[in-house]
């Protein structure tokens, strides 16, 4: 498909002012921006008045096409970078400020920086998740540099723009091959990327603003937490650079088991070893529970496995304010070393009939069956 003619692209005359086409330039570049616009075909449009305005608005290219045409001497654009729309300092500058002020990599290369979010884990109690407390840890992390504040000079008159990229932190290397002039854009070897260079530097950080060491956080872990819950600490990750926030600090809790207790949710189970005799009798027994001893009444006639519930002696959640209970399970434990009165006594009670009459008749009408 023939090109259409550039001047016919911006819809300015022939003898439209420099001025006249960069209006019309700014105007179609941000009607047809791919990033904004919702026209049919815009990225092949943009293109379009990006080339249309890369002739116009050189003179020597602009006058080369007002007497040739698309088909004169040297109107060579295999070189044109359609890719990145930024290869050309002049674009850039027109399209930033239409989108935003300076350009895009000048403002990277000078923009503050957020520090990076740093993560840790820590291991407490069964007690100490259960009633909440408060540990120290060491963490080893980038801090602003105490004696430059961050800016990597021993002052700021000590800071300048680069010279070769002023200040983008990028350059524009020209290339020839055979496929015609490429121009490709890469960090400025000058200032590395930077986009300032520091004459003299920061004798304690030697220039990056920061300094890495170990810094003690205290950690409020509330109660009611559970083992593989995180910790959120905002602003204790590292520093960040050119005066930019720092990072956050993420805290993986575990929690060690107890030799006890057993957690689900906020409630707690336990169980505890009974004789026959206080099965069979009933008996108060003395029970440990995480704020202290408690009796139990155990009613007789108590089966092993049985489930007794002590209110509000389970966890407080310091969030929600809810208490859990706790769950005491019994078992009976079979003796295994016996007197020979006890033994005399075991068989007395084997003659006589222990199971309920409900019990033995339902076992045996189902053996007769």
């Amino acid at each position: 498909m023939a090109k259409r003619d550039y001047y016919e692209v911006l819809g300015v005359p022939r003898n439209a002012s420099d001025e006249e086409i960069k209006k019309a330039y700014r105007s179609l570049a941000k009607k047809y921006h791919p990033d904004v616009s919702k026209e049919e075909n815009a990225a092949e449009k943009f293109k379009e008045v990006q080339e249309a305005y890369e002739v116009l608005s050189d003179p020597g290219k602009r006058q080369q096409y007002d007497r040739f045409g698309h088909n004169g001497p040297q109107m060579d654009f295999e070189g044109f970078n359609f890719g990145g729309f930024g290869g050309f300092g002049g674009f850039e500058d027109i399209l930033s400020q239409m989108f935003g002020g300076r350009s895009r990599a000048s403002e990277n290369a000078r923009r503050p920086t957020r520090g990076r979010d740093l993560r840790t884990s820590l291991t407490i109690s069964f007690e100490e998740a259960a009633f909440g407390t408060e540990k120290e840890l060491s963490i080893n992390k980038y801090e602003t540099c105490s004696r430059c504040n961050g800016i990597g000079a021993e002052s700021k008159n000590d800071i300048s723009t680069c010279s070769r990229c002023y200040g983008s932190g990028r350059i524009i290397v020209d290339q020839t091959s055979i496929f015609g002039r490429i121009q490709t854009e890469t960090t400025c070897p000058t200032c590395g990327g930077a986009g300032e260079i520091i004459k003299n530097k920061c004798g304690l950080c030697g220039g990056e603003g920061r300094v890495k060491r170990a810094s003690k956080v205290k950690v409020r872990i509330p109660s009611g937490i559970e083992d593989g819950q995180g910790l959120k600490l905002s602003g204790y990750g590292e520093a960040g650079r050119k005066g930019g926030m720092n990072g956050d600090l993420y805290i993986n809790i575990r929690v060690r088991p107890h030799e006890l207790f057993q957690r689900d949710g906020l409630d707690v189970y336990m169980e505890m070893p009974i004789t026959f005799s206080q099965a069979a009798l009933g008996a108060s027994i003395i029970v440990p529970t995480l704020t202290g001893n408690v009796n139990l009444k155990i009613p007789s006639g108590t089966q092993t496995g049985t489930k007794f519930k002590l209110a509000g002696k389970g966890i407080r959640n310091s969030r929600t304010l809810e208490t859990g209970d706790q769950y005491v399970i019994v078992n009976l434990v079979t003796p295994t070393k016996l007197s020979g009165e006890q033994k005399d006594l075991f068989r007395k009670l084997s003659k006589t009939n222990e199971m309920s009459e409900s019990v033995f008749s339902k076992i045996k009408k189902f053996f007769k069956n």
